[in-house]
């Protein structure tokens, strides 16, 4: 593969310079190292890798499935749900189960399209799975389905820690993949699905998905979190929800992003189940005749069989108990609730149109659009940060400390070009988020905000504001840095705030520029 080729794929200008550096060191350094480079320059070429991490049991496949568009993830107890599997681009549907020893044995897809739940292989043996899918979405992100951390099968959390770069590995290995895995083979972003029940451990389970290398934390640049099962909320138990379930979800995904951070940029509220089958084609109209059926039932004969799921199924009425049961695997009482209103509303609403409004209802489109916010719109910067990293960890594996001082020195030089302040604005961000670099609270939350958001308006506190008020806030606060750098840090703060006073003369550049 040429130079030229690969950079034709690279996700913008810092990732370039990244492949830039790899390319010229690959002389410079010893062949295991030369070669770990040639994976970081794969991986730099690759679409952006965002894991889908949770705890078992939180709905991570039926968001995978969703977010595809297609019913693929297995969502029932099987091998497959006990393995990493990586849903990626290619131009011919298929599956490769990847052995612990580097074979590959392809297996056909199972007859309704999804992932077969069994798969004839000892899977003791299993390293992954890759999924190859002809999908638009998959083009511009890889996705990884991940087993829950929760989990008692403690070989699928191994595999899981290990594929996504969070076990240890011992430095002192001859064998490049073991060497390089915990460098070049993890997420570069993290997609974390909680349910009503955070746990305070979950802050530990979160930071066990390393993005990408070196075991660099998930932080507020390159992880968000979701609220699954957002209708299975009690809305009376949450104070200001009315009564409102999707209120409810909203005021408690507000309390979870306070109880994440720093860890993740938002929680956003999301209703799985619906949104996976109004996204990949498990709504059909035949669902919509039969809600339309329910529709037309008496008010307090509806109102009595959506009291719980054994009573809707139950109830003597002339709609099917089959039918029945697949409207509550495929929507659920919210769900169907919810859709019953849509069709009194609009009793001439089409399956199509009815299918759109349950998008609209699951939360999903918000979710995507913070997806391209967060990850989409920054993904030159992650992965340019996350390449680094790799190529930082692969020299410090070498134990040539030659080796990693030519590894160091060109790296510096690569930071010091004006167009690379958004990686020591990413390196900031992290150090503040992880609590390596302490700063007081009301700073570290604006260092958190300059460095996590794409928005000018929202790195500055000020959305919606006009460009002049924009243009002197960014101004004042790049003088206030300057100060705080020079008269009130500490060392380590003041490497900080050099960095965020940048960032601020940047953004007052940008937006004189405009």
């Amino acid at each position: 593969m040429t130079a030229a080729a690969e950079r034709g794929r690279l996700a913008g200008p810092l990732s370039a310079s990244v492949a830039e550096l790899c390319h010229r060191l690959r002389s410079q350094v010893s062949p295991r190292t030369a070669a770990g480079f040639a994976e970081v320059l794969r991986r730099l070429g690759a679409p952006l890798q965002v894991a889908v991490a949770g705890r078992i049991k939180s709905g991570k496949s039926t968001l995978v499935n969703a977010l595809i568009g297609r019913l693929v993830a297995p969502t029932d107890v099987g091998e497959c749900t006990r393995l990493v599997t990586r849903f990626q681009y290619g131009t011919v549907d298929r599956v490769e189960v990847v052995f612990l020893d580097g074979r590959k044995q392809v297996l056909p897809f199972a007859a309704d399209g999804s992932i077969p739940a069994e798969l004839g292989v000892d899977i003791s043996e299993v390293s992954h799975l890759e999924a190859y899918l002809t999908n638009a979405v998959l083009q511009d992100m890889t996705v990884i389905d991940t087993p829950g951390l929760g989990s008692l099968d403690a070989a699928s959390v191994s595999r899981t820690e290990q594929l996504l770069g969070a076990a240890e590995q011992d430095e002192g290995s001859d064998d490049l993949d073991d060497t390089s895995r915990n460098a070049v083979a993890g997420a570069e972003a993290v997609l974390y699905v909680v349910t009503q029940g955070v746990r305070a451990d979950d802050q530990q389970a979160l930071a066990a998905f390393t993005a990408a290398t070196a075991s660099r934390d998930a932080g507020p640049v390159n992880a968000i979190a979701v609220l699954n099962k957002a209708d299975t909320i009690v809305a009376e138990t949450v104070e200001g929800s009315g009564g409102d379930v999707w209120k409810a979800a909203q005021l408690l995904a507000e309390k979870q992003a306070a109880t994440l951070k720093p860890r993740v940029a938002d929680v956003l509220p999301v209703i799985g189940l619906i949104a996976e089958s109004a996204e990949s084609g498990g709504f059909t109209s035949a669902d919509a005749e039969a809600l339309g059926q329910l529709a037309a039932l008496d008010d307090d004969v509806l109102e009595t069989m959506l009291i719980a799921a054994d009573i809707f199924t139950s109830w003597e009425c002339d709609i099917p108990t089959g039918i029945r049961l697949r409207l509550l695997e495929k929507l659920d009482l919210f769900g169907i609730r919810c859709a019953v209103e849509k069709i009194r509303a609009e009793p001439e609403i089409t399956a199509g149109a009815l299918r759109r409004k349950l998008l609209d209802i699951s939360g999903l489109d918000a979710v995507r659009r913070r997806l391209s916010i967060v990850f989409a719109a920054r993904a030159d910067g992650i992965k340019a940060a996350a390449a680094l990293a790799s190529v930082t960890a692969l020299a410090h594996a070498s134990g040539d400390p030659g080796e990693r001082q030519r590894v160091h020195d060109a790296i510096e030089v690569l930071l010091a070009r004006p167009e690379a302040h958004q990686l020591r604005l990413l390196e900031a961000l992290t150090l503040v988020a992880s609590g390596a670099v302490e700063m007081p609270e009301d700073l570290a939350e604006e260092v958190l905000r300059v460095g996590s958001n794409a928005d000018i308006g929202a790195q500055l506190g000020l959305p919606g504001a006009p460009r002049p008020e924009l243009a002197a806030h960014a101004l004042e606060r790049a003088g206030w840095w300057r100060s705080f750098a020079s008269f009130g840090a500490t060392p380590a703060q003041s490497r900080v705030a050099h960095v965020v006073h940048r960032a601020y003369f940047l953004i007052w550049q940008q937006i004189r520029e405009q």
